[in-house]
């Protein structure tokens, strides 16, 4: 059996450029990446099916048949990537009309959670029945008064930690 190691190399690109553009900040460029993918992974079921033979329908052939289910698997992804393409769509041109581009925005909870990381300054957990329940929308980190640098919020957590540990 010979491999064809073109379309194995166009697996390749395709899968890579993919992944990069659906690492992107563009609601296009991961729309374009996720089509890619799509496509990537389509020839990836082809090139693994096997070599080409007969159709598969008995008794009209004398050869080896070919194996119909990665052909179902490739239409029913080619459907997949399809409404994936079209959410994609609805999503960039209603972002575009809200706010002029298409660029995703940063997650204010995931914000506030690098920002803990980066200060160290973990939160309540649901272990700990004396913190009570932590506060899903991030209300238990201190906030900040206004024209207070991250240093110095820092170092007054830091003081905070100290003062705990103290009791």
């Amino acid at each position: 059996m010979a491999t064809n190691y073109v379309l194995i190399i166009a697996i390749v690109v395709l899968v890579a450029c993919g992944t990069v553009l659906v690492l992107e900040r563009s609601l296009t460029r991961i729309l374009v990446g996720f089509v890619m993918l799509g496509n990537g992974v389509n020839l990836t079921y082809l090139v693994a099916s096997g070599p080409a033979g007969d159709a598969p329908i008995t008794g009209l052939g004398d050869g080896e048949m070919t194996d119909p289910l990665p052909q179902a698997m490739v239409l029913t992804a080619i459907v997949i990537t399809l409404g994936v393409t079209a959410f994609g769509l609805a999503l960039a041109y209603r972002a575009w009309q809200l706010t002029g581009h298409d660029d995703v925005q940063d997650d204010l909870e995931d914000d506030l959670v690098r920002r803990r990381a980066d200060l160290d300054h973990p939160s309540a957990s649901f272990d700990d029945i004396a913190a009570g329940i932590p506060d899903e929308e991030g209300e238990d980190l201190p906030s900040a008064p206004t024209g207070v640098t991250d240093e110095q919020l820092a170092a007054d957590l830091a003081a905070e930690d100290a003062r705990e540990e103290g009791r």
